[in-house]
């Protein structure tokens, strides 16, 4: 059973489930510093789902307008 205080965060290998990524993929975006916002306790590292969704909108691209 899960905290309710921990319902809003996705831990490494959920979010990288739902991406349909690995988790090493998101270790490598912390050490680059690209990926979505984390937080850390003790070696657990856990995701904020508006993190995710903020970071999702900051990766779109506008398509190009033909013309």
């Amino acid at each position: 059973m899960t905290s309710p205080l921990l319902d809003d965060l996705l831990t490494e290998h959920q979010l990288a489930a739902e991406l349909g990524r690995n988790p090493r993929t998101l270790k490598r975006w912390r050490d680059l510093r690209q990926g979505p916002a984390h937080t850390t306790i003790g070696r657990a590292i856990y995701y904020r789902r508006d993190a995710i969704r903020q970071w999702l909108i900051s990766r779109e691209v506008q398509p190009a307008i033909a013309g």
